[in-house]
């Protein structure tokens, strides 16, 4: 079964920095394309950052520039540099596999708020 175990989240002011990370467990990590996504209030989850097996990143363009996807396959570990953080960044992020589906099952996700 997989386990998906997000953290890093927390509190900052707009500008300001979080690095996230998640581990996994359960899976063959280092073949399957990993994503963070984001939950607002009210909103649909969006991914906003992708990363191949090989280490190829690609971005949502809200985050673009600002945000940087990374892997760890020898820790079964995702990470993502959050820099310049926005008020509208604010949201629970997750992340899961990108490609062909998700996990089926998703971690409790961390919590970002951003204040202005």
């Amino acid at each position: 079964q997989v386990q998906l175990v997000e953290s890093g989240g927390g509190l900052v002011q707009a500008g300001g920095s979080l690095r996230l990370s998640c581990s996994a467990s359960g899976v063959i990590f280092g073949t399957n394309a990993m994503g963070w996504y984001r939950q607002a209030p009210g909103k649909q989850r969006e991914l906003v950052a992708q990363i191949t097996g090989g280490g190829y990143p690609n971005y949502a363009d809200s985050v673009k520039g600002r945000f940087t996807i990374s892997r760890d396959n020898a820790k079964n570990t995702v990470y993502l540099q959050m820099n310049s953080l926005k008020p509208e960044d604010t949201a629970v992020y997750y992340c899961n596999r990108v490609w062909p589906t998700d996990f089926g099952s998703w971690g409790q996700g961390t919590q970002v708020t951003v204040s202005s």
